[in-house]
């Protein structure tokens, strides 16, 4: 295990002792001074189900934010985390491109969605038109009060921070975007539930009309000088409960030089 499994399965036998399963930065920071780890807001986040401790793992917990600096261990990784599914090889598209400079100069979440956007991917994928025009709107920090559940569990955050890496609206159909590097096999669907249930909120509130509300995952891997892009568009069944996520398509996009 590394040093950040190594603070979360501590971090949990703690909280497993006192019987307990939520805990808070205070916790987080004191165990990262313990085995010198430098950025104990990196800590908790486990992207993918690869990283999650062994120890999670056996007894079956992941970890979700709540906002306000805490965190809850809840039963049930498939509850918290969803597979990439395969993509079929009929939604999988050779896409020309003339590479410009920029384009594969860095790895960030930044550049794969300024990649995929500026290369009509987006729009191809989401809107069957690369001349379509979306309002773009680029990565911000926000916060939310909510309460949603997972399964059966009863989630209530308070000032839950969260990073919106994209935003793009036309015709009412709100998308929230996230980027990633490599192809994982799944994702923790916090990632892309948290922002969708923000504007979902919104619109309850009557505060913008909305017609629809999606979410839509970018993967990137750098195939010697060039990309290849996944791109997968979902939905949640049930706008408060986080397990109901489904997806709408998927495709990939190989990104051929001219």
């Amino acid at each position: 295990m590394g040093v950040k499994q190594d603070i979360i399965t501590e971090i949990f036998e703690s909280c497993w002792k006192s019987g307990k399963r939520i805990f808070d930065n205070d916790m987080v920071k004191q165990i990262c001074r313990k085995h010198s780890f430098g950025n104990p807001f990196d800590a908790t986040k486990l992207d993918n189900t690869s990283v999650i401790p062994s120890k999670l793992v056996a007894e079956d917990y992941f970890i979700i934010h709540l906002g306000h600096g805490r965190h809850k261990f809840v039963k049930g990784i498939k509850r918290g985390y969803c597979n990439f599914p395969r993509v079929q090889r009929g939604n999988r598209i050779p896409w020309k491109y003339r590479q410009s400079l920029l384009n594969e100069f860095d790895t960030s979440e930044s550049n794969i969605l300024s990649v995929a956007s500026n290369q009509r991917v987006i729009h191809d994928f989401l809107y069957e038109d690369i001349v379509a025009s979306p309002k773009v709107y680029n990565s911000r920090r926000t916060t939310m009060n909510c309460s949603y559940k997972i399964g059966e569990e009863a989630v209530q955050v308070e000032r839950l921070q969260m990073e919106i890496d994209l935003t793009m609206e036309l015709g009412g159909v709100v998308t929230v975007f996230e980027g990633k590097n490599g192809f994982p096999k799944d994702f923790a669907v916090y990632q892309v539930f948290h922002p969708y249930k923000y504007y979902c909120k919104l619109r309850n509130e009557k505060r913008l009309n909305m017609r629809e509300i999606t979410c839509c995952y970018v993967l990137r891997k750098r195939i010697k000088d060039t990309s290849c892009l996944r791109l997968f568009n979902y939905t949640f069944e049930d706008e408060n409960d986080m397990v109901s996520i489904k997806l709408v398509k998927s495709a990939q996009y190989d990104l051929v030089k001219r």
